[in-house]
């Protein structure tokens, strides 16, 4: 794999603001979070003293991070399988992000599940608005998402296409994730 001098920058920017918490309990407290197990499975859920949750089906792998270190995390970093990140916009104004390969979602109070597999991140709407674009490109090449409707985000910079999932699909990913 290629790196240019620009993306290696950008990662070293990223690694020397970010606080990373990661699915240790131990590590989940000192951040103002609580990790635990949902009982009788294999998923996590992280809830913050902030309004932040996030569910985890069994085996995701995904750091909090806290990029102005001011003890609360603002992103998640999701390299593999789903997670549902529910932001009380009231107690969390600055907006959150899920950053993962593919793609960043960011919103402003809201409730939205991100899966990664096969070298793609979908993202679903289960309640209010989230833009997502590549981490690659700009502002202009973001697309909204409302209630209900979600975009499969693929390596490459062909347009973003936003769905209605169907019903099915929908039920599918939010099933993994307990809902």
């Amino acid at each position: 794999m290629l790196v240019n001098s620009r993306m290696l920058l950008v990662l070293a920017a990223w690694a020397s603001a970010a606080c990373l918490l990661s699915s240790d309990p131990a590590l989940a407290q000192a951040n103002g979070c609580t990790m635990a197990r949902v009982a009788g499975t294999a998923r996590q859920i992280m809830r913050c003293a902030d309004g932040v949750t996030i569910i985890a089906e069994a085996g995701a792998r995904f750091n909090a991070v806290d990029r102005n270190r001011n003890g609360r995390p603002d992103a998640v970093s999701l390299r593999n399988k789903a997670v549902l990140v529910d932001v009380d916009r009231a107690r969390h104004p600055d907006g959150f992000e899920v950053v993962t390969p593919q793609a960043i979602a960011a919103v402003r109070g809201t409730r939205w599940a991100v899966d990664v597999k096969n070298g793609t991140t979908s993202v679903l709407v289960v309640r209010g608005r989230v833009a997502v674009g590549r981490p690659s490109a700009g502002a202009a090449a973001r697309v909204v998402l409302n209630e209900g409707e979600g975009v499969d985000v693929a390596p490459g910079s062909a347009p973003l296409t936003v769905r209605r999932w169907p019903p099915a699909r929908s039920a599918a990913l939010l099933a993994r994730l307990g809902q």
